[in-house]
Order: C-alpha cells, then structure tokens, then sequence
C-alpha cells in the first residue's frame, strides 16, 4: 500500500485541531474585521462629517480587510500542510533506510514514560508491524497521517467572520442616529471584541475575564489612536 492509499484510508473524519484550527482563523478574523473597519471610521469620520464617505471607506476596508485575512490564514495554513507531508515522505523514506532506528526511536518513547525496555519493544514490534508510518508520525510530530491543516477551510473561515465581525461597527455608525452615532460604534466594537475575547478564551481553556478585558482596552485604544491621527491630519 503507497503512502497516498494509506492516507485515504485513514481520512475518515476530521481531527480535532483541524475543527480548531478553522475556529482559530474565524476568531482572529473576526477581531481583525472589528478593528480594522473601526479604526478607518474614526480616522475618516475625525476628518470629515460626510456619512457617505464615512460609509465608503469602513466599506472598502471592510472588504480589504476580510479578503486580506483570507489570503493570509490561506499561505500560512497552505506552508504547514506542505510541512506536514514533507515530514511524511521522509518518516516513510527512513521506515524503509533504518527500519531499526526507527524501532529504537519508538522503544526509547515508551521507556522515558516509565516502561521497561522489555514491554517497549514488545509494544515496538507491535505498532511498527501494524502501523509503522502512523506510528512515527505520532510519536515524533504528533501528526495524524492524512489529516493535515486545511488552508482553504482556514480562509473561508477568515474571510466570513473577518466581513461579519467589521460589519459591527460599520452598521452602528450608519444605522444609529446622528447625535448618538459615534456612542454607538463605540459601544458596538466594545462589545463585539469582548465576543471575540470570550470565543477565544474559550476555546483555548484561557482567563475569559482578562480575555474580555484585554479586548476591550485594545479596542477603545484603537478607536482613540485613528481618530487622533484622523484629527492630526
């Protein structure tokens, strides 16, 4: 069995990191979306009172800003892949070259877990005769063959919450009234990376409370910096 159909074989269903590894790019995104399309509206709306140009610029770099996430959860995620499966070919180069090695390899894991040298060529023997690739591949990398980062699930999950997450503070600024317009974008981006602070602490077993908070303050720090550099200009 070549390595591709032993890949196909073991691609029932998808891993864990994998889900994760979408989920990560779709928060990322979404804190980017917030906070990018939030700075270009303070900036312009410091420098003029137009609302449509205001609308046109936070447009614009709504869309710059999801599609330029997407491309780059795509080349990042695309590099691990072919990482990944550079590993493969040479775990399965080397099964072939220094089969022993690799037997030895495999003993000496089980051994600095407490196993005598006994039991961890027995356990050896077994792995390497029914799964030797899977076997290498998850005591040194830690990776499950045929199941590597999927850079378009990556980018698709960026460039949705990348436009979802700008579309926030864009919606507050145009929707809400004249005199209550910038209260509202700014309270729309507070809680909307306070969202994203809590999606992200959640999925990563982090502190929610300082996640929330550390988000919050690097929103409002962004809305102040453009519009002082709006206003500067």
């Amino acid at each position: 069995m070549d390595i591709f159909k032993k890949e196909k074989a073991t691609k029932e269903q998808v891993t864990m990191d994998e889900k994760l590894n979408a989920i990560r790019a779709g928060v990322l995104g979404s804190n980017d979306g917030i906070l990018t399309v939030v700075g270009v509206l303070f900036s312009v709306a410091a420098a003029t009172t137009n609302n449509f140009a205001i609308f046109i610029a936070g447009l614009a770099d709504l869309m710059a800003c999801a599609l330029s996430m997407a491309s780059g959860e795509y080349a990042s995620v695309s590099s691990q892949s072919d990482s990944e499966k550079v590993v493969v070919a040479q775990e399965e180069a080397l099964l072939k070259s220094d089969f022993s090695g690799q037997h030895l390899t495999v003993e000496n894991f089980y051994v600095d877990r407490g196993v005598t040298r006994s039991t961890a060529k027995a356990i050896a023997d077994e792995l390497l005769t029914k799964k030797p690739l899977e076997t290498m591949l998850s005591i040194k990398y830690d990776i499950k063959l045929g199941h590597y980062m999927n850079p378009w699930s990556a980018a698709w999950a960026s460039l949705f919450s990348a436009a979802i997450g700008g579309v926030f503070p864009l919606a507050a600024l145009i929707l809400s009234p004249a005199r209550y317009q910038f209260i509202a974008t700014i309270a729309a981006t507070a809680v909307a990376v306070a969202l994203t602070g809590l999606l992200s602490a959640k999925l990563s077993n982090g502190l929610v409370k300082r996640a929330v908070i550390r988000n919050i303050i690097i929103g409002l720090l962004t809305i102040a910096i453009h519009y002082g550099i709006g206003k500067l200009f």
